[in-house]
């Protein structure tokens, strides 16, 4: 199904839903059409998915967040790990037989992300990779006129970030970061009480990260036959093989990679990415970026697991607002004001069985200073914002009508760069000045060398 079909038929969705999609529309809900309204399963009604990417997050979170929709259909699936590609086969068809009461076959496999890309009844497709993977797959993507949801973080790098924003605002493609925050009610009324001064004038935002602890070396392995791994190294530089610097071959535990810088950096673009995007919703910021930044940080000094460890870095903003990122914070958002506090966080809520436990004492999800604060209504002539009640919803909603989803691909940019110059300010140990127009730091050559990486051909953006 491409673009124009969707064109073509919103009309009569118009029509026939109408009645339907006001309620939804009311009621917060995601606009989707069910497919009750079109007739059950109508191929020319579905948006056709396809997946890259089959790990942890894919299993757990973004192909149980899209096959919930009777109108969109994930019809391919891609990894590199052959192993994985077949059990992601076997799962999404198994969900499709389950739900239709009699076998499914219907979802093709991929090793090579750019074969899946040539195939023209592919839609969209969910980008649930290793970091380092996300900008090129993602601009290839596009490019091959797909539209896509993305993990967050955006990119391993600046350089990279802004050349993914680029690409996506030149295709019109509809482009989705994986900030499902933004779909929590707590996270969007935390947003819409401190942009209406409920307390008073922002002066201080507080960042609380979970930890990555260290590990120990590890020894050099055979590359499992399954494995594709070379291409799974991508445009970073070859190391040898051993599973924990990869992902598990019998589990789909928290994979290690996410504790190597050479294929993302930590914590803080890992939780980062949430927490530092809602801040910037809060803050009114979310096309820009700090002015300054600084900060230290623990590094391991040995074995194979070597992002940052425990740290502590701040940014200061063109309005004057500081914003303290910490692992010693509560894992949340604190907003301090001239009259009050807001502390916002997901609470016991946890995306995948493996995310890092929480610090927080108190399970809420919201709290205030004064209870008044987060029991007040935002009036009809007050600061709005954007409403999605579930993400991966607002991005299929998106696709349809084509209008801009709650967090679009130059918003996920800035809160990944944003992430990214706390990670500079660690590995710089000065403090830095930053122009968020021109995206450079001011006088440091040394600081702007690490914008970007040197990319391992052919995997290069």
């Amino acid at each position: 199904m491409n673009h124009t079909r969707l064109l073509l038929r919103r009309e009569f969705i118009k029509t026939a839903g109408r009645g339907l999609a006001t309620s939804l529309l009311v009621s917060g809900f995601p606009t989707i059409v069910p497919a009750s309204v079109l007739g059950r399963n109508a191929p020319s009604d579905r948006i056709n998915i396809a997946a890259i990417g089959t790990g942890r997050i894919s299993r757990s979170h973004d192909l149980p967040g899209i096959w919930k929709y009777e109108n969109a259909r994930i019809i391919a699936v891609c990894d590199l790990d052959r192993k994985r590609m077949a059990e992601a086969k076997q799962y999404v068809n198994a969900y499709y037989s389950k739900q239709t009461g009699k076998s499914y076959d219907g979802v093709t496999g991929y090793l090579d992300y750019r074969e899946l890309l040539k195939n023209k009844d592919v839609d969209a497709v969910l980008v649930s990779t290793p970091d380092h993977w996300h900008a090129l797959i993602c601009v290839h993507a596009v490019k091959a006129g797909k539209d896509v949801y993305l993990q967050k973080p955006a990119s391993l790098t600046i350089a990279e970030g802004r050349a993914l924003s680029n690409e996506v605002q030149r295709s019109g493609r509809i482009f989705q970061i994986g900030s499902q925050q933004r779909s929590s009610p707590q996270f969007h009324y935390a947003a819409e009480l401190v942009r209406n001064g409920r307390i008073g004038e922002l002066k201080t935002v507080q960042v609380g990260l979970p930890g990555d602890p260290s590990g120990e070396e590890e020894p050099e392995m055979p590359v499992p036959p399954n494995l594709n791994y070379d291409m799974w190294l991508g445009s970073t530089p070859v190391v040898y093989y051993t599973e924990k610097r990869v992902h598990p071959q019998n589990s789909y535990d928290r994979p290690g990679w996410l504790r190597c810088e050479q294929f993302g950096a930590g914590m803080i673009t890992g939780w980062g990415s949430h927490h530092i995007d809602c801040a910037h919703w809060a803050m009114g910021t979310e096309h820009t970026g700090p002015v300054e930044i600084s900060g230290t940080a623990e590094f391991p000094n040995k074995g194979l697991w070597n992002v940052h460890g425990n740290f502590r870095t701040e940014a200061v903003y063109a309005n004057g607002v500081r914003m303290i990122v910490s692992g010693d914070f509560p894992n949340g958002i604190r907003f301090e004001g001239t009259k009050g506090w807001i502390f916002v966080s997901r609470g016991n809520e946890q995306v995948t069985a493996s995310d890092p436990a929480s610090k927080l004492e108190d399970p809420q999800a919201l709290s205030a200073s004064d209870p008044a604060i987060i029991k007040s209504v935002i009036g009809p002539n007050e600061i709005h914002l954007y409403r999605s009640s579930d993400h991966h919803g607002n991005w299929l909603d998106c696709i349809r009508s084509r209008k801009e989803p709650i967090a679009p691909v130059e918003v996920a940019h800035r809160s990944c760069s944003a992430c990214l110059l706390h990670h500079i300010a660690m590995k710089a140990k000065r403090t830095l000045h930053w122009d968020p127009e021109k995206e450079r730091f001011k006088n440091d050559d040394g600081a702007n060398a690490l914008l970007s990486r040197p990319q391992r051909a052919p995997y290069v953006l």
